[in-house]
């Protein structure tokens, strides 16, 4: 039997998590009837599930491993948070900080979800698997060092990545984010590091509103290693691929990382009841595929993909399926009834607003040597 080098790192504590009866707003209120929270386990658990159905498991290395230790979480949060977060714990719940909230056995699932991509980046960095998939739950693209923030109680990519920096597992690293919400929390875990590149592709001014735009790039020794593409609402196939091919893609092979993180989100698909773009699976496994081959390229192949958002509970697990049959390189498909539907959409193609604010975006980047 053929050794398996895609790595699939889960746990069913992470799908215990639990953020209460707000559906989909921040904290439940008198005229809001209770409903289960957006930020569910079933879109995540579907996902495992129809990798077990679809037989696609089997050519994976399954792990799961223990949860974050203590010292983890402290290369990235404050004590302060973190004792904030145990005593919500104890005393039945609270929130992180902002729209970041949590039941008692909340912060040992979140500690099992650091946990998940702690273990993901040190297979990948380490050799012992060439890619990996983290099934991560809560997410954590948005929790900052003292808080949380949008459903995202610990930064388990910025927690992993200083983990496995700082044991010299891993050097330069570059994180892309293509959930369809700012990646605020890598960008402020790294926004001084020269050595450590964020990007993301987001839908403009939708969460966090303070956050994302073009003109933040860093600071001091970290100037041009942060690289925010904030798209209009709308944006469908043809300005992922355009934004992708134009700026995206050779931003990162530039930068040379020796090993490429994605915090993968899937709530940019058409489907999603948080996001207003007009993705389908094919467009996730098209992405994929060229992280992927750029990987391959740059940097040995070592890429790790963290699952972060998505909350349309049907259409996310066929996304997922798609992204880690192509990380895996397997032929094992699941259809999507409505991939094509979604691409016959109007307005899927670049859009001419589209294409001159990407443009204009490349331009400005290469304009400051960084292409």
């Amino acid at each position: 039997m053929t050794r398996a080098t895609t790595g699939f790192f889960w746990h069913e504590r992470c799908f215990w998590h639990d953020p209460g009866a707000i559906g989909v707003f921040s904290a439940p209120g008198e005229f809001l009837q209770p409903q289960p929270a957006s930020e569910s386990p079933e879109s995540k658990r579907r996902l495992k599930n129809l990798l077990e159905v679809s037989g696609l498991i089997d050519q994976l290395a399954v792990c799961k491993p223990p949860p974050a230790r203590r010292e983890d979480l402290e290369r990235f949060h404050t004590s302060r948070y973190l004792e904030a977060l145990a005593a919500g714990d104890r005393a039945g719940g609270g929130d992180g900080g902002d729209c970041a909230p949590y039941m008692p056995g909340s912060v040992a699932a979140a500690c099992q979800s650091a946990g998940l991509a702690i273990a993901a980046v040190e297979a990948v960095a380490s050799g012992e698997q060439r890619r990996a998939y983290a099934l991560c739950r809560p997410p954590g693209h948005h929790a900052e060092a003292d808080r949380g923030r949008g459903f995202c109680l610990l930064g388990n990519i910025p927690v992993a990545v200083m983990r496995a920096r700082a044991l010299g597992q891993a050097g330069r690293v570059a994180i892309l984010d293509w959930d369809v919400h700012h990646g605020n929390g890598q960008q402020a875990a790294f926004y001084a590091d020269p050595e450590v590149f964020t990007v993301s592709i987001h839908q403009a001014g939708n969460y966090p509103l303070d956050t994302g735009t073009f003109e933040e790039q860093g600071e001091g020794a970290g100037m041009g290693a942060c690289l925010n593409l904030p798209l209009p609402p709308g944006c469908g196939l043809g300005a992922y691929d355009h934004a992708m091919t134009e700026l995206v893609l050779p931003a990162l092979e530039a930068f040379d990382p020796e090993l490429i993180v994605v915090a993968c989100g899937y709530d940019a698909c058409a489907k999603d009841p948080l996001g207003k773009m007009l993705l389908n699976s094919a467009a996730f496994a098209r992405m994929t595929a060229q992280i992927r081959d750029l990987a391959e390229r740059v940097c040995d192949g070592r890429l790790v993909m963290v699952h972060e958002g998505g909350y349309s509970e049907g259409y996310v697990p066929l996304c997922g399926h798609a992204v880690i049959q192509t990380l895996a390189d397997s032929d094992i498909c699941v259809p999507d009834p409505q991939n094509d539907e979604i691409a016959a959409w109007a307005y899927q193609a670049l859009q001419p607003h589209q294409r001159e604010l990407i443009d204009g975006w490349r331009a400005a980047w290469a304009a400051a040597g960084r292409l």
